[in-house]
């Protein structure tokens, strides 16, 4: 197995926090410093996941969680004029929105990232929480939106 990459930690951490300030409503400036401070260069359970996460690239976490919140509005309309006809952002499942609007984010702010990095990466850390279907709907849907943000 090839070694995880500091860039690939940073995103699912990013999706993690994300999430994370979805659900609890605590914010982006709290969430950064949490995982800084508690989750980067500790075991946080799991086999091999502390191992994972001391190696994350936490100047790029801390961009994508940063740039998701301050440019939200711009993501989020990227994202849902990729949405079927009549869904809402809001009908997504928590994570599914979290893992589109980084992936999004990357997508339109983060043009030295290779667009097919950026699908690849974000589909993998959607298979890492979603079973059925919701991978290859995270990857039509950023790879319209790449087709959108990089013309």
């Amino acid at each position: 197995m090839s070694r995880v990459q500091p860039r690939s930690v940073a995103r699912l951490a990013a999706v993690q926090a994300l999430y994370q300030m979805e659900v609890s409503g605590v914010g982006v400036d709290t969430v950064v410093r949490e995982f800084s401070e508690h989750r980067f260069d500790r075991d946080v359970g799991g086999e091999g996941e502390g191992d994972r996460l001391a190696q994350a690239d936490e100047t790029f976490f801390a961009d994508l969680a940063k740039g998701v919140v301050s440019r939200q509005a711009e993501v989020d309309k990227a994202i849902v004029k990729r949405l079927a006809s009549g869904w809402k952002l809001e009908r997504l499942d928590a994570t599914a929105r979290a893992v589109l609007r980084a992936g999004a984010y990357e997508l339109l702010h983060r043009p030295d990232v290779p667009t097919e990095v950026v699908i690849n990466e974000y589909v993998e850390i959607a298979k890492s929480f979603f079973e059925g279907p919701e991978a290859g709907f995270i990857n039509g849907a950023l790879d319209a939106i790449a087709r959108d943000a990089r013309v």
